[in-house]
């Protein structure tokens, strides 16, 4: 039981790491997406 215990809390933490990187990934696509779209802008 102990093992089991360990291995899904391990399991959720793996999850929780995994999402944070993907929401920071996002957000930095984000930001690049909105610098190229204010440059277009300004040559238009």
């Amino acid at each position: 039981m102990k093992k089991l215990t360990a291995l899904l809390m391990l399991c959720g933490f793996i999850a929780l790491t995994g999402c944070n990187t993907m929401k920071g990934a996002g957000q930095d696509i984000q930001r690049g997406g909105e610098k190229l779209e204010n440059a277009a802008e300004r040559h238009d």
